[in-house]
């Protein structure tokens, strides 16, 4: 039985592309078998957020899908025998076939608007759809990392090329030849009347060309499970939130197709004296009266552990920020920062000696002479 891919994924049908892509990294980690080894119910719900992703990646499955649910996948439709989100149903387009003509361009333009290409062009190429899958990991670092930029390794499990074969899948390691039937294009059209939809060639299941001798290593899918260890660069300023993108990191794609990438999600943890805003930083400082009243200077921390020398001028008052150029954050602009905001505060001290208690007191007694200094 199909299911609603929207469902699967959790996201609305009016989400983007970067909302679904989203969700799919976010499941595809949650219900990865290397995370939950021999566990049945997590396999087939990795299989269901991967179909679901299947259709809702590509445009004109996910079109097809919003104008006719689960029909557009019914075997009646070109889909694979297995059934569900499985299958290649539209494959490079879904076509009206008029014979040529004026009519044909007509109806091209107009079914564009529905999400079909109406076009005789293929995606991709030979292999386009065995394309490697995206991996995704997240790290936790603190505030003073952010400033510095660090780097974060990942160890992990994940299909790379077969060093025997090259990635070609072939037992002398040359590409395959390409396949006779589809012509290398992975699909083929299959004539319903009215109608001509491409499905993917039986011949070669829709890689584009056939192996007659497979690689003993990798069986022929030109990839094979190993051990990883990836270095990822956090770079200097990162925000919370931030992912980062490293190109063809992911899994291996079969037969020679394209790597997937690999997606870091940066989580920066809260600092006990600095508070983030933007490329700026806010520290609250507790600054004795005394100086607040009369003037002076006070050593202020920065977040690259220096001492600063910061001017408070007489009359501060509490709640004020005080604003210090160039000791933020880095910026996206190389060699520049945001700034500093001090947030004055005052620390009321919970005992006094006598002498201490008498100056209040002689202080108090000249306030009353003029009112408004408290």
């Amino acid at each position: 039985m199909n299911k609603n891919p929207y469902e699967v994924l959790g996201v609305a049908r009016d989400a983007s592309d970067a909302d679904i892509k989203k969700a799919y990294h976010k499941l595809v980690m949650k219900y990865h078998p290397d995370k939950n080894p021999g566990d049945k119910s997590a396999e087939e719900k990795f299989k269901e957020v991967n179909n679901a992703f299947d259709i809702l990646k590509d445009p004109q499955k996910r079109a097809a899908y919003d104008r006719f649910g689960d029909a557009a996948f019914a075997g009646g439709n070109g889909a694979s025998a297995g059934g569900g989100f499985g299958g290649n149903p539209f494959g490079g387009g879904f076509h009206f076939d008029m014979g040529g003509g004026g009519m044909d361009d007509i109806l091209r333009e107009a079914m564009r608007g529905f999400g079909f290409d109406m076009g005789g062009a293929t995606r991709g190429g030979p292999g386009s759809v065995h394309a490697g899958r995206d991996l995704l990991d997240e790290v936790r670092i603190s505030l003073r990392d952010s400033y510095f930029g660090t780097t974060h390794t990942v160890k992990f499990s994940s299909r790379v090329a077969c060093d025997k074969c090259g990635g070609h899948g072939t037992a002398d390691g040359k590409p395959a030849p390409v396949c006779s039937r589809c012509g290398g294009r992975g699909t083929v059209a299959a004539r319903q009347g009215f109608f001509a939809v491409e499905m993917p060639c039986p011949e070669c299941n829709g890689v584009g060309h056939r192996i007659d001798k497979k690689c003993t290593k990798c069986g022929g899918d030109g990839t094979v499970n190993k051990q990883r260890t990836l270095d990822v660069k956090i770079p200097a300023g990162v925000m919370d939130g931030a992912r980062l993108r490293l190109a063809g990191q992911g899994e291996a794609g079969q037969n020679g197709a394209p790597a997937g990438d690999f997606y870091l999600d940066i989580h920066v943890m809260n600092d006990e004296r600095f508070t983030r805003n933007g490329d700026d930083l806010i520290s609250r400082v507790d600054i004795p009266f005394t100086i607040l009243a009369m003037g002076g200077e006070i050593d202020v921390d920065t977040i690259d552990d220096k001492k600063l020398s910061v001017t408070i001028a007489p009359g501060t008052q509490v709640g004020s920020k005080l604003r210090v150029r160039g000791h933020g954050m880095p910026t996206r602009r190389a060699g520049t920062f945001g700034d500093l905001y001090i947030d004055v505060a005052i620390k009321i001290p919970t005992k006094l000696n006598d002498r201490q208690k008498k100056a209040l007191s002689e202080f108090a007694g000249i306030k009353n002479e003029k009112k408004g200094w408290f």
